[in-house]
């Protein structure tokens, strides 16, 4: 009873007693971490300028040309018989262009109409050789029988001087005029029927396998395999051959006379102009090197990598 008694008393007491709640732990809020600064970045020294290529491009050829008027003037000095030096040259230049288109007869016009008259003769003899040559390359590329029958031909004809056709033109053709694009035509055709002879030979036979499977016509074949392949060929032989025109044609008028720029050289040295003749040397080669350069440009468009290298 005793004992009821004191547990009696003691869990009322406990009843009465508040137990103390577990004190909640309040962790410290998180620092933040400091940003790091960021410093401006250094500036970069400024690249110096590349004048390399002013040795490489434009001195060289001043270089050059600085020696041919050197050695042109040393010529000049040291003859006793006249010969022009390059400021008397460039004096009669000036005089010379500064009416290149005058007409005083038919053997006395400016230099602008002779070297008109030239290209005149060169494009027509040229066109007639790449309406007939290019035509012809492509057949005796195409066709093995045409290669052996015409081959021992153009191996006997192409190495003779253009200048030895000339009269057989004369006599063919009873004209001078007719005469020299006749020679113009003779010798720019080789270059066109060999090259592109050449690039027809080179199709990859593969190419003409696929043409068989799919059985397409000798026109198709010629239109959407041969001649995209051929094309550069064809071009380099176009630029062989009106380098080989602009060389003949000033021989030819020579010998045949009438308005031209070789025709413009011979009389020239009859009247003993020999400054004249020397600044048309210099329009002679300007005008070939445009040809060159126009047709190179031609070329290397339509010209596919492999073919380059």
């Amino acid at each position: 009873m005793v004992s009821a008694v004191f547990h009696s008393s003691l869990e009322a007491v406990a009843g009465h007693v508040a137990v103390p709640a577990p004190s909640k732990i309040i962790s410290p809020a998180p620092v933040a971490a400091a940003a790091p600064v960021q410093q401006a970045p250094e500036p970069t020294p400024p690249t110096p300028r590349d004048f390399s290529w002013i040795w490489l491009r434009l001195l060289p050829p001043i270089l050059g040309f600085a020696l041919l008027i050197l050695i042109w003037e040393l010529v000049a000095l040291k003859s006793s018989n006249g010969f022009p030096s390059p400021r008397t040259v460039w004096q009669q230049a000036v005089t010379v262009f500064s009416d290149p288109f005058y007409s005083k007869g038919p053997n006395d016009q400016g230099v602008g109409w002779n070297v008109l008259s030239s290209l005149k003769r060169v494009a027509l003899g040229f066109g007639l050789a790449a309406a007939v040559g290019i035509p012809a390359g492509f057949a005796i590329g195409r066709f093995a029988f045409l290669a052996r029958m015409f081959n021992p031909l153009i191996s006997l004809l192409r190495p003779v001087s253009p200048l030895a056709w000339l009269p057989i033109g004369l006599l063919v053709f009873k004209g001078a005029n007719p005469a020299a694009i006749w020679t113009i035509f003779i010798c720019s055709i080789w270059p066109m029927i060999i090259n592109t002879a050449v690039g027809v030979q080179r199709v990859p036979s593969d190419y003409m396998n696929v043409a068989r499977v799919l059985d397409l016509s000798e026109w198709k074949i010629l239109t959407r395999i041969l001649f995209p392949a051929v094309l550069p060929y064809m071009l380099t032989g176009v630029r062989l051959a009106v380098g080989t025109a602009w060389l003949v044609i000033v021989a030819a008028e020579m010998l045949t006379g009438g308005v031209g720029i070789g025709f413009w050289v011979w009389d020239e040295w009859n009247n003993l102009n020999v400054a004249n003749i020397i600044i048309a040397i210099f329009v002679i080669g300007i005008v070939g090197l445009v040809l060159e350069f126009a047709l190179i440009r031609i070329a290397t468009a339509f010209t596919f990598e492999e073919v380059k290298s």
